[in-house]
């Protein structure tokens, strides 16, 4: 465990030609309602997993069919390009374009359904590693898959490379020097959940515990929370230890790679931030907190029993607040209201 208070709370932009995260949940919501599949997830009170007044989590697990809050980014992302190419978004289609991506998970389910969904063709690329399940998962919604490489960030390069080559719309839920307008959106199409979860919340929460890999879900949440509810909540971005690219950006004052060990939060393990995702966070989290897979592992079966079965990635919010020396490390005591999202399923 590691924790490192924000500096920069408040500040300016940590990268200057990268915008800040949207708060335009309106925008998104708009464009949701008119999709069948687009219903609000609950938000659950859970008793005795942590020595708190109340814990508040957001249940992302069943998001649109689709088992993962990412859902609500990619495929947003398609939609808000349906209805721009058409008066009439309820007939609109993108029969002819291809979207192209690198996934080692549940963004590149959100790419391969909405381009399904509005006749797009989509190209996912996946590392070496990634299961042969999760491809077929793709298959099953029309996606063209590519193994390339050995890791993701391999199968970005060739993802990249390809979109280049044939013309094709790249979709990263990163953002690098240069790469912001597509990201930006994907990100906008995160506040739905965001939305939801302060509607939902009975009273402001005192803490909000967000788990991060590039730090789009992390970004886009605290954006929107402050928006809402001011500087009322500490907001703490939870990181894998292999993984702390938000938090040692933070440290240095400048975007950097954090290289280290795979992690088994392999959703969260991402060695270079979302540049907007930085922005944001740098501005709007009171702390970075990094956590050893250990220290998260032993704390999913509590999760499974209290209704909340999920991965290590899905949970490692939840695993912070369950974990004494953390809140002891950052003051949070019995009459703490905490909210916290449980971003993906079990696999």
């Amino acid at each position: 465990m590691k924790i490192t208070s924000n500096t920069h709370r408040g500040g300016q932009k940590l990268i200057e030609a990268a915008p800040f995260p949207s708060t335009k949940a309106d925008r998104v919501a708009e464009l949701l309602n008119k999709c069948p599949a687009a219903a609000e997830t609950p938000l659950v009170t859970i008793d005795g997993l942590a020595d708190v007044d109340a814990l508040w989590v957001k249940d992302e697990r069943g998001r649109m069919n689709l088992g993962s809050f990412k859902a609500l980014g990619a495929a947003y992302v398609i939609a808000r390009h349906a209805a721009e190419a058409s008066e009439t978004p309820d007939q609109a289609t993108l029969t002819g374009r291809t979207y192209v991506t690198a996934s080692a998970g549940n963004h590149g389910m959100s790419v391969a359904a909405g381009a399904r969904v509005f006749g797009a063709n989509a190209v996912v690329y996946i590392a070496e590693t990634v299961p042969e399940s999760f491809a077929d998962r793709l298959r099953a919604q029309k996606a063209q898959v590519v193994r390339h490489g050995a890791d993701y960030a391999a199968s970005m390069e060739g993802a990249r490379a390809t979109a280049d080559e044939n013309d094709w719309i790249l979709l990263s839920d990163s953002s690098w020097d240069g790469y912001y307008d597509l990201p930006h959106t994907l990100m906008e199409g995160y506040l739905q959940m965001a939305a939801e979860a302060t509607r939902q919340c009975p009273q402001a929460p005192t803490h909000i515990m967000l788990q991060a890999g590039v730090g789009g879900l992390a970004g886009a949440v605290a954006a929107y929370a402050r928006s809402v509810w001011s500087d009322v909540p500490q907001i703490i971005v939870v990181e894998p230890d292999a993984a702390p690219a938000l938090q040692a950006s933070i440290e240095a004052g400048v975007c950097v790679f954090a290289d280290g060990p795979d992690s088994v939060m392999g959703r969260l393990d991402c060695k270079e931030p979302s540049q907007i995702a930085l922005n944001g966070l740098a501005r709007d989290a009171d702390s970075f907190l990094t956590l050893s897979d250990q220290e998260v592992i032993q704390h999913l079966p509590a999760m499974a029993v209290a209704g909340m079965a999920t991965t290590a990635s899905g949970g490692a919010g939840v695993a912070a607040i369950m974990n004494t020396d953390v809140c002891q490390a950052l003051g949070i005591g019995q009459g703490a209201r905490v909210l916290c999202i449980v971003s993906e399923g079990s696999e």
